[in-house]
């Protein structure tokens, strides 16, 4: 593929995982901003773009920028993925497409989607093989070690014909979902199936974990998920390697920039987004509960200039 900036970017590549409900615009542009390499969406229902696609596109609408932007989609009808595609094609013009095998919300489970769609190997590939044939951007998958009784080596042997661009491997099975060790070895075997970009993903909460990471799984990058939370700076300590203390004068005005850059994109629900998002800030802060009890009943931008200039 012509196309394929995963072939550009240099290593080791270091994104933002994708993660529902919480990459909104904001967000998105904060981690930019501190370094990201890529930036990928919340993750977005095919169904839904492909039946009634106008709530969701609102969701995933991005500032063009020269950080690719990869929208990640799930879903377990296989009919609906070409319309999806096209929907997104056609309205958003994203730098990729990835498809979700990895997520283990029950939520997401009961659709038969996520990491449980990992275990239906024929859909999966026939979702993967439509996905390819209708997009004109590189397409990406993420995954987990294991889902039920299918491990991910055997997984990426039975979609190894097709030219998937690069794979994000959470490195817990769909049954430790966040909890418990990182299987390092997993990450570093996919390399005998798979020749695209590998990145690993899972338990990267500072820059060394994520040297660590690197180093086991000798991946061509990370997915950075929830050790951003509340903590975009993340990807820059980890480009330069080192741990960045910032006051919590400082942090209360990160957190106040994105706050700003969440009204002027969504408005008063913008504000509601941004609530979950100042918890996460003021986590390390000295009355964290009580502040926190303030933060998540926030109405304005006001309210939360209000608030964190106190701090």
């Amino acid at each position: 593929m012509e196309n394929n900036f995963w072939k550009k970017l240099s290593k080791p590549i270091i994104a933002l995982a994708p993660m529902a409900g919480v990459n909104d615009l904001a967000f998105r542009k904060m981690c930019e901003d501190f370094g990201a390499d890529v930036i990928y969406s919340e993750m977005a229902s095919a169904t839904a773009l492909a039946r009634n696609p106008k709530k969701t596109l609102k969701i995933l609408e991005f500032k063009k920028t020269d950080t690719p932007y990869i929208v990640q989609l799930f879903g377990s009808k296989v009919e609906d993925f070409k319309p999806a595609v096209r929907r997104l094609e056609e309205d958003l013009s994203p730098s990729g497409i990835d498809i979700n095998f990895g997520c283990p919300v029950n939520k997401i489970l009961r659709q038969g989607a996520g990491a449980i769609l990992m275990q239906e190997k024929k859909e999966a590939k026939e979702i993967i093989f439509d996905v390819l044939e209708e997009s004109s951007v590189p397409v990406s998958i993420k995954t987990r070690t294991k889902s039920g009784q299918v491990e991910l080596l055997d997984f990426l042997k039975y979609i190894k014909d097709l030219p998937v661009s690069a794979l994000m491997i959470h490195g817990r099975s769909l049954s430790q979902g966040f909890i418990g060790e990182i299987d390092y070895n997993v990450i570093k075997q996919a390399r005998k199936y798979f020749s695209g970009v590998i990145l690993a993903n899972g338990g990267i909460n500072d820059f060394k974990q994520a040297q660590k990471t690197l180093r086991l799984t000798q991946a061509d990058g990370l997915g950075i998920a929830r050790g951003s939370l509340g903590k975009p700076w993340l990807f820059k300590e980890i480009k330069e390697s080192k741990q960045i203390n910032l006051s919590l004068a400082k942090i209360a005005k990160i957190a106040l920039t994105q706050s700003r850059l969440a009204f002027q994109y969504g408005q008063e629900q913008g504000i509601k987004e941004m609530r979950k998002h100042l918890a996460w800030y003021i986590q390390s802060f000295p009355g964290a509960k009580t502040i926190r009890n303030e933060l998540v009943k926030v109405e304005t931008l006001t309210d939360i200039e209000r608030i964190l200039k106190k701090l």
